[in-house]
């Protein structure tokens, strides 16, 4: 496990100094402020409490590293909280005397509201709430990946239930997104972020945090596929035996392609289209095309009349066009958030359903977001000072968008979805932040299905 006591800000710890004097309880809030969408799906506070802060994470060893690395740092060996944490090692076995309330995970809660907050349990120990923002507030990632997933997977629902089958989309967005995240921590925490709403994924270690810290035995879902090292180093002369071989290595069942490593018009009309057309047709099971080079509003349409004339196609009720079942694409270069949706309607313009394809997105699922992205900030509202309690609040007049909720507060549902209120003014039935974590212990934990339906879409609301 790592060391808890070095995973703060350097500026926090001289903070347990300044609070005012006969400080003994720190309250803090986290919330979106906004940003590119108008809510946020609640996701990855257990993987956070479970990993960093349960059970006895204050150590002798832990703190003495702590105290000389901090110590170098400011030059100054006073700077450290030696006297604060040995305190919570001996009265707490190392436990941390925190609470922790939070909404539901996948709860989808506009911004501007409350998802969690934080307190100290113990009046000596009011420095540690904010001592532990940066470490939490690191939560904007998987909150950020689930709530940009359930977007993405608003368009596609919204194209399907116009042109296809609705109840094909949990495999209409396939994770790419390992390799281009920062870290293999950011690959499981994410990569599971997007499966609260979609069951396909490449990246593993998503499952194995599925696994770990959600109770689930297997949250994702993959297909045998090619890639370009496979196909290319059977020669460009060879390409259609490699394909062939490919085919033949996986008799049946889903088996992706990828078609563009010389050109994709001759692997389309001449190699699947004719050398392996029977094959396909004969097997059973889906060939699916992956072309991953161009610009796919203009792309996507032309492969798809290829294979169309090739393998056949019907038209469905909807009157869009399904190519034979042998035979789909996927898509996975540059799909994001802003592309997804003008890739469909080039689709859907030539008449083709989006039955008939897939999307798979890396970098644009898992990396290109950041905690602006929905402004997340964990701010102070509440403090008790000499006993008595004082709100807790900043309004800089440069900038009346960063002004901060005063108070202890509450998150309520109304009939226009949550609002955040002060705590005194409900009763805690209809508080919706519910606690979590106290004194070293998680007091509740969320399967993944219950997290699946808190976020599914509902398309009568939704779409």
């Amino acid at each position: 496990m790592p060391n808890l006591l070095l995973s703060s800000d350097s500026y926090k710890y001289f903070h347990y100094k300044i609070y005012p004097p006969k400080t003994t309880n720190i309250y803090s809030y986290f919330e979106s402020r906004g940003g590119k969408w108008n809510n946020t799906c609640f996701f990855g506070l257990q993987y956070f409490l479970k990993e960093y802060l349960s059970g006895e994470v204050v150590t002798r060893n832990k703190i003495s590293e702590a105290y000389d690395i901090i110590g170098q740092t400011f030059h100054d060996n006073n700077i450290f909280n030696f006297d604060g944490w040995k305190y919570i090692l001996d009265k707490y076995h190392g436990k941390l005397p925190i609470s922790i309330k939070a909404v539901s995970e996948g709860s989808i809660v506009g911004t501007s509201n409350i998802l969690f907050s934080m307190e100290n349990t113990d009046p000596n120990c009011a420095w540690l709430t904010n001592f532990l923002e940066a470490l939490l507030v690191q939560i904007w990632y998987p909150i950020s990946v689930s709530t940009q997933s359930r977007e993405m997977k608003r368009i596609l629902l919204k194209y399907l239930e116009k042109t296809g089958t609705p109840s094909d989309i949990n495999f209409k967005l396939h994770d790419f997104g390992e390799r281009g995240v920062s870290s293999m921590e950011s690959a499981g925490i994410g990569g599971l972020a997007h499966l609260v709403h979609f069951q396909g994924t490449d990246t593993v270690p998503a499952l194995k945090f599925g696994h770990k810290y959600y109770n689930y035995e297997m949250a994702g879902f993959s297909l045998p596929a090619t890639e370009h090292s496979t196909v290319c180093s059977w020669g460009r002369e060879n390409e259609a035996k490699m394909m062939e071989f490919a085919i033949d290595t996986v008799p049946t069942g889903l088996l992706a392609l990828v078609c563009d490593s010389y050109d994709i018009y001759n692997v389309c009309e001449n190699i699947l289209g004719e050398q392996l057309h029977d094959k396909i047709m004969a097997r059973n099971g889906t060939i699916i095309v992956r072309p991953d080079s161009s610009d796919p509003k203009t792309l996507i349409p032309q492969l798809l009349t290829i294979l169309g004339n090739k393998f056949g196609f019907t038209t469905n009720s909807k009157d869009y066009k399904v190519l034979d079942p042998h035979i789909r694409m996927i898509w996975g270069d540059g799909i994001n958030y802003d592309s997804l949706e003008p890739i469909c309607k080039s689709i859907i313009a030539k008449g083709w359903s989006i039955d008939n394809i897939a999307f798979g997105s890396g970098g644009g699922l898992l990396q290109q977001l950041n905690r602006d992205t929905l402004k997340f900030a964990f701010k102070c509202s509440s403090a008790i000072v000499d006993g008595k309690q004082i709100e807790v609040y900043k309004d800089p007049v440069t900038d009346p968008g960063k002004r901060s909720k005063r108070g202890r507060l509450a998150l309520i549902k109304t009939p226009n979805g949550y609002q955040t209120v002060p705590q005194d003014t409900v009763g805690p039935e209809r508080d919706f932040l519910q606690e979590v974590f106290r004194d070293g212990v998680l007091l509740k934990e969320w399967t993944l299905d219950e997290i699946r339906e808190r976020a599914r879409l509902d398309k009568s609301t939704d779409i």
